[in-house]
């Protein structure tokens, strides 16, 4: 198996980890508050803890399986249990891929780099060398929350330490510190910006329940809807506490945790159309 970590943008990855992390601890805060100091400590061990979180939960992201379509699956359209089955936009048949010779359940699509059909892909992303999807989504989605938490912490960090230092002039050793901090802010500022806003537009998708394509797709669909006068309503929608139960698990204690076990097996989700018919029957 050829390893993931051999691509470029991940060593990069892992190079900045590194880089951040060095300058943050044995830099930034052994020159503000020294390491030997309780307030010194206690911010090395908090970030330390970001870091290692974030590394682990970037390392899961790359080697978990995102989900792959049975080589069995055959979809049942006589099942009472599935309320809706998604079909091509032309033709109205069932979704077939071509190119892995199967059909696709609902939410899955073909990613055409890892040349095979995801379940509930979301995308692929070059900086995990790997797909987004249905059994690795929420650990992505936990890397990248404690990625903003470490550099959001490194951030304060250094501008705490650059305003200690410019009211404290230390001319002989003030020089390499100094390019430490346009080093370290050069990188920090917009790869803080970047993650938060990649953090806001996830929570925004689980908070509704949707992946990236079906977001794109939804707007397709509802420019579509608009034109012949309806109304368009994402059908995984459960609403803003279910959705969030669906991707981060039911106990709300374990969804800063990189576990998955609450995901099921892909093939078929609860809709809104399962909660209009079990309130029908009630």
């Amino acid at each position: 198996m050829k390893c993931k970590f051999l691509s470029v943008p991940v060593l990069v990855v892992l190079l900045f980890i590194g880089f951040l992390y060095y300058t943050t601890v044995f830099i930034l805060i052994e020159e503000w508050l020294g390491l030997n100091t309780s307030p010194g400590l206690l911010n090395a061990i908090i970030f330390s803890g970001f870091a290692v979180a974030s590394i682990a939960c970037y390392v899961l992201a790359i080697f978990k399986d995102p989900g792959h379509v049975p080589a069995t699956y055959e979809p049942d359209i006589e099942d009472s249990t599935t309320p809706i089955q998604e079909i091509k936009r032309k033709g109205g048949d069932l979704r077939y891929c071509q190119k892995c010779s199967r059909y696709k359940p609902p939410r899955a699509h073909h990613c055409r780099v890892c040349r095979r059909c995801v379940l509930r892909m979301d995308h692929h992303c070059v900086w995990i060398n790997n797909c987004v999807g249905h059994a690795n989504y929420k650990v992505f989605f936990v890397f990248v929350m404690y990625a903003v938490m470490a550099c959001i912490h490194s951030l304060v960090i250094l501008v705490c330490n650059a305003v200690h230092d410019f009211h404290k002039d230390r001319e002989e050793n003030g020089g390499s510190f100094r390019t430490s901090y346009i080093i370290c802010g050069t990188i920090l500022v917009p790869l803080s910006l970047a993650l938060s806003i990649l953090l806001g537009w996830h929570v925004y998708l689980i908070s509704h329940n949707k992946t990236t394509i079906e977001y794109h797709e939804g707007v397709r669909a509802m420019w579509l809807a608009q034109k012949v006068g309806n109304i368009y309503q994402h059908p995984y929608d459960l609403g803003v506490y279910e959705n969030l139960v669906s991707v981060l698990g039911p106990n709300i204690f374990s969804w800063v945790c990189p576990t998955s076990h609450h995901i099921g097996s892909g093939l078929r989700f609860r809709t809104s159309y399962d909660s209009n018919s079990s309130q029908a029957q009630s």
